[in-house]
């Protein structure tokens, strides 16, 4: 069957325009113009009219390319690790956040192909208004080259730079959290698995390191080498249980490590948390699945990302970019506990 005379655009498949609209409603370009635009000049029917042809033929508007006519985009752009569940929840909450204040979001995810940088440079061709950037490890340098064309606002990396504004969570608060809560329950061998130059590492691991100090601790403490994935924890866990004697406890870098740690742990046949308790951080949706049920830190995803969004929409001035810290608070649910008490009859027994 023919394409109908009503459907121009359609009949090769490409993007209706408007002078498809006025040629389908039989009027001029301009007059279709003054529909869109809602602006005086078209009678009601007429105006009906040419809207109900509009959406016959499915066109829509290019409110992109309108925005960058004015001079203003609109446009968030957001770099995000396309493998963390953590991020997932941030991204949603800068949808929310973002459409609130009257923008609109892009994404550009970081992959095993594909790096911070070249996601970065995709949303400075896409002219975006300003770079929200999740976690992250850019160089503080080429981010203040980059704030000097647009606002770029850290999520969860904490910066102190003047151009570049931050918002993060009170990770150092969160480790020692979590350490006084091992140490509450009877543990002395605390074990901590880092993710080298990941965001908020460095401060989780001093922390801990203080933690563990001030409970006197400091000459049994383990740091463990690991990453921010669940097989970076699995494999961390191998190492740890190599250790003679093992520790009977581990703060993870986030809640991926530390499910990587508890299924480990369950595979070479330790009970969780009689044998091993495992604390992790985010309190991603993760962390709350009923097999996992993982004691954590929180994070407030919502209030990140509304933050962010503040910092990134805020009128430039003169004035130091600004950087926030969110409080923390520890979630105790049933992968941590008091440790075994050695059974001197049971070789086994840690």
């Amino acid at each position: 069957m023919s394409p109908s005379p009503r459907d121009p655009a359609r009949a090769t498949s490409r993007r209706v325009t408007m002078r498809d609209v006025a040629h389908a409603a039989g009027v001029s370009q301009a007059l279709v113009s003054i529909v869109f635009r809602g602006a005086p000049g078209a009678g009601e029917q007429t105006r009906e009219h040419v809207l109900k042809v509009a959406a016959e033929l499915g066109y829509r508007r290019d409110e992109r390319a309108r925005l960058l006519r004015q001079g203003a985009s609109r446009l968030l752009g957001v770099a995000f690790e396309a493998g963390q569940p953590f991020h997932g929840e941030l991204v949603d909450g800068l949808h929310v956040a973002a459409r609130a204040l009257g923008r609109d979001v892009v994404l550009a995810a970081v992959t095993a192909h594909r790096d911070e940088a070249d996601a970065v440079e995709g949303l400075l061709r896409d002219r975006c208004e300003a770079l929200v950037l999740l976690g992250g490890a850019l160089p503080e340098q080429r981010l203040e080259h980059i704030a000097q064309e647009l606002p770029v606002v850290s999520v969860t990396r904490r910066l102190e730079s003047p151009a570049v504004a931050s918002v993060a969570t009170d990770d150092h608060r969160g480790a020692v959290l979590a350490v006084e809560h091992l140490a509450g329950l009877g543990h002395r061998r605390i074990a901590y698995l880092e993710a080298g130059r990941a965001a908020g590492g460095d401060r989780r691991r001093a922390g801990w390191a203080e933690a563990v100090a001030a409970a006197g601790l400091g000459a049994e403490a383990i740091v463990e080498p690991a990453d921010a994935s669940e097989a970076g924890g699995a494999a961390a866990l191998d190492r740890l249980l190599a250790r003679d004697p093992a520790p009977t406890a581990v703060v993870a870098f986030n809640d991926r490590c530390a499910a990587g740690v508890v299924g480990q742990a369950l595979a070479t046949g330790l009970a969780v948390p009689r044998d091993l308790s495992v604390v992790g951080f985010d309190d991603s949706a993760q962390a709350r699945l009923p097999y996992l049920d993982l004691t954590t830190l929180a994070q407030d995803p919502a209030l990140l990302a509304r933050t962010a969004v503040e910092l990134a929409v805020a009128p430039r001035d003169a004035a130091p970019a600004a950087h926030v810290e969110l409080g923390t608070r520890l979630v105790v649910r049933d992968s941590t506990g008091p440790p075994r008490t050695r059974d001197p009859d049971r070789p086994d027994a840690r």
